[in-house]
Formats: structure tokens, C-alpha cells, sequence
């Protein structure tokens, strides 16, 4: 299939159930979002950002033991080797387990310098304080899920990751208006929070359920899980090591971030954050379909890289790279052109609080739409990275990765702020990253192209 079917196809046909995971992981996060924004008030939305730096850097250690540890077991798998199937599957469980439930200890004890260091303000640190208190119960099932599911992807069985991904969110949002809103429990921000801990927590049962039967080459052997193989878990680290820093960054970057915005807002940081957190979600939910897409092309990209069929290669990078920037491009303009409408469903026309309201809505749309800009050039930076991860360039990948992130935005977001003068400089630097990394990647990507019609010709 990966070296026959017309690629225009294939591709469809792979990016399919990789949206459909993506997109369920996305919809909970923006219907929590929704529920919080209207049945509390939009300064309670803060309290998701200022708590999203514990749960991203939870994702970048199971994303980074999952991809590790789904590398080594199929190897193994490949070759035969039970044994280390079986070892691989019982380390990163154990180091999954240790790993978060440490974090969680360590963030319940700290938690007050921590929310502080986070970006909390006195107007949201409640808030947030209620909300994280039971996030970390669900921690330890959340990180086990994200490597399960990587495991069952590696196994062959995608199907299964994917329903459980769906079982989490579908949950997630059929549970969040009865403990929310006053018409159910009215517990408000705790009511999302113990929506998402329960929802994690069958996500994981499920994958759990399914690995634990006889039609699953996973095996799990819960009375010797604490017998860790280590040599094993160095190789599923180093591998993994790459995809932690590169997770890790998203959870510094909302720090850095919370902070500047409680810099520069004195008057309503609380607001300004709420914002972040909005535009944040919004901007995961319209962009990750061409996520997906790209997660899609990489098995195509690395089989037919591998084989040397550089013209089928080369077809489906230029059908891919229209797609993804299409996309891109027109989520844009959609974010321009409907940015007020977008953030009015987060916070009611009849809010306790008509200034903040007015506030909320006329300043978050001024920043989405700021924001959205640089949307289109995003598409060539992330196709770059994923075809050069596919083609086995590690290093290269790993640069084009962090250069939006890191090496761009976080000195852009300091120099922009402090030359404007006001948080104002936070969305410009946005922008200005998306355009250079962007702009960059698109060099290289052509190049790329060139160097491929060399070899076809």
C-alpha cells in the first residue's frame, strides 16, 4: 500500500484516524474551556492556562516514553524477540507510573510557589488552586493512556488508541455540564476538573482492558512491573529524549508568557491571561486537522525515502504541502474574519461584569486576529520537521522544531513587549515567529524538492 497506491489517496486514506484522535483531544479541551467561560466568568478560564504547564510537561514525559518505547518494542516485535517485548512494556509502564505520580506529589506540596511561578494573580489563583487540586489526582492515568496508546499503535492496532481517545473526550463532554453549571452540581471550575480526572481515567481503563487480552501482543505483568530493565529504558529515553524537549517547551513557553502578561496588564492580568488560554484552544482546535495531515504523510514520506521511489515521494510531498497550506491559510482568514463571534462563546452577553466582559471580547478578538496571521506560514515548518523525522534526520528535525518556539519566539516575546510597552508586544511576537520560522522553512523545504528532482532525474 505505502509503495503502490496512488499517494494522493494513501494519504487520506492514513491522515483520516490521526484527525479523528487529534480532534477529540482537541474538542474537550475548548468544551472546558466553553463551560468554564459561562457558567463561572472568564477569569476563571485563566485558571486552565495557569494549570496547563503541570499537564504539558505530564504529556511530554508519556509522549516521550511512548514514542520510545513503541520504537523499541517494534523492533523487537519485528525480529521476534518476546523478551524484549515484554521487558519494554513493563519499563515504560513502571517509569510512566514513578515518573508521574512524583510530579504530582511534588506539585500538590508546592503548590502555592508554583501557581505563583506559573503567572497566578491574586484575581485567579482560586481558581486555579481548585482546578489543579484534582487534575493531579488523574496524572498517573493520563501519562499510563498517552504510552499505552503508543504502544497499541506499535502493535498494530490504531483503532484501539483511537477509541480510547474518543471514550476520554466524549466523556469528558457529556459529563462537564452537570458538574458544572447550577442546573447538575454547580461545582464550577472543580466540577471541570473532576470531569477531565474521571474522563483520563476511563480513557485509560479502556486501553488498559485491551492490552490485557489474549488478541494483544502487549503483556503486562503486574506483580514484577517494578523490575525495570535498564538498558532498555536508556534506549526508549534516548529516543524519546527530543519529543520530551520539544513538549516540554509548549509548558515554558504559557510560563513565560502568564508572567509577561502579569508584567505588562497591571489593570487586569487576570483578563489578559483568560485571553492567552483562549486563544491558545482555539488555535490547537482550527490547526490540528492539518496536524493530523502531516501525521498522516510521515509513514509515506519514510517508506518511500527508504525504497528510493523519489518521484512518488516528491508527488505526494507537493500534494501534501498544498493541502496543509490551504488549510492553514484558510483557517486563517476564517480566525480574521470571525474572531469576535469565536470568543463570544466563551463568555455570555450578560456577564455579571459588563466592563470585563467588553474587555474580554474586544481585546481577545484584536489578538486572535493579530495571531492568526502568521497561520499560513506554520504549515512549512511543521511539514519540514514531521518529512525530516520521517527520513530519520533527528537532529534536523529537532532544530526546525524548536526554532518557532524557542529560539524565535521566546526572545521576540521579551524584546516585542518591552519596546511596546504592553502585552500587545505577546501577540506580535506570535506573528513575527510563525513569519521567520515559516519563511525559513520554506526555503529549505524548496530545497528539498530541487535536490529530489536531481535524483528522479
Amino acid at each position: 500500500m505505502l509503495g503502490n497506491m496512488d499517494v494522493r489517496k494513501l494519504l487520506i486514506k492514513l491522515s483520516i484516524p490521526a484527525i479523528i484522535a487529534m480532534m477529540a483531544n482537541a474538542i474537550y479541551n475548548l468544551v472546558d474551556t466553553i463551560f468554564i467561560g459561562r457558567a463561572v466568568d472568564t477569569i476563571a478560564i485563566g485558571a486552565l492556562s495557569i494549570a496547563f504547564p503541570v499537564q504539558m510537561i505530564v504529556l511530554a514525559i508519556g509522549i516521550m516514553i511512548g514514542i520510545g518505547s513503541a520504537s523499541v518494542f517494534s523492533r523487537a516485535y519485528g525480529r521476534g524477540d518476546k523478551e524484549t517485548m515484554v521487558r519494554t512494556v513493563n519499563t515504560a509502564l513502571f517509569l510512566g507510573l514513578v515518573l508521574s505520580v512524583a510530579i504530582s506529589v511534588l506539585t500538590f506540596i508546592f503548590l502555592e510557589p508554583l501557581l505563583i511561578f506559573f503567572g497566578a494573580t491574586a484575581g485567579n489563583i482560586d481558581y486555579a488552586r481548585e482546578y489543579l487540586v484534582f487534575i493531579l489526582v488523574a496524572l498517573p492515568p493520563f501519562s499510563l493512556s498517552i504510552i499505552l496508546n503508543n504502544l497499541t499503535r506499535a502493535e498494530g492496532r490504531p483503532n484501539v488508541a483511537m477509541i480510547s481517545l474518543l471514550i476520554g473526550a466524549g466523556l469528558n463532554i457529556v459529563l462537564d455540564p452537570f458538574l458544572i453549571f447550577d442546573f447538575g452540581f454547580g461545582l464550577g471550575v472543580r466540577g471541570a476538573a473532576i470531569a477531565t480526572a474521571i474522563s483520563k481515567t476511563a480513557s485509560f481503563i479502556y486501553v488498559l482492558s485491551r492490552a490485557m487480552t489474549p488478541q494483544s501482543a502487549l503483556v503486562i505483568r503486574l506483580k514484577t512491573l517494578y523490575k525495570v530493565d535498564f538498558r532498555v529504558a536508556k534506549e526508549m529515553l534516548a529516543v524519546g529524549a527530543p519529543t520530551f524537549v520539544r513538549n516540554s517547551l509548549g509548558a515554558i513557553l504559557v510560563i513565560i508568557v502568564n508572567n509577561l502578561i502579569r508584567h505588562y496588564e497591571t489593570a487586569n492580568p487576570e483578563i489578559y491571561i483568560s485571553i492567552y488560554g483562549v486563544i491558545t484552544r482555539m488555535t490547537m482546535f482550527t490547526l490540528l486537522p492539518g496536524f493530523g495531515l502531516v501525521q498522516g504523510l510521515q509513514p509515506i514520506v519514510g517508506f518511500n525515502f527508504g525504497a528510493k521511489f523519489y518521484k512518488r515521494l516528491m508527488d505526494v510531498l507537493s500534494f501534501a504541502t498544498k493541502l496543509v497550506f490551504g488549510y492553514f491559510l484558510f483557517m486563517s482568514v476564517l480566525v480574521i474574519v470571525f474572531a469576535r463571534p469565536l470568543f463570544l462563546l466563551f463568555s455570555p452577553e450578560d456577564a455579571t461584569d459588563p466592563t470585563l466582559h467588553d474587555i474580554f471580547i474586544t481585546e481577545g478578538s484584536r489578538a486572535f486576529r493579530i495571531v492568526a496571521i502568521g497561520f499560513a506560514m506554520i504549515s512549512f515548518q511543521v511539514l519540514l520537521s514531521a518529512v525530516y523525522q520521517a527520513m530519520g534526520y533527528a537532529l534536523r528535525a529537532f532544530f526546525v522544531a524548536l526554532s518557532r518556539q524557542f529560539f524565535l519566539f521566546i526572545p521576540l516575546a521579551f524584546l516585542f513587549t518591552y519596546l511596546a510597552g504592553d502585552v500587545i508586544g505577546v501577540w506580535f511576537a506570535f506573528v513575527a515567529s510563525d513569519l521567520l520560522a515559516g519563511g525559513g522553512s520554506l526555503a529549505v523545504h524548496l530545497y528539498e524538492m530541487h535536490t529530489l528532482k536531481q535524483k528522479i532525474a
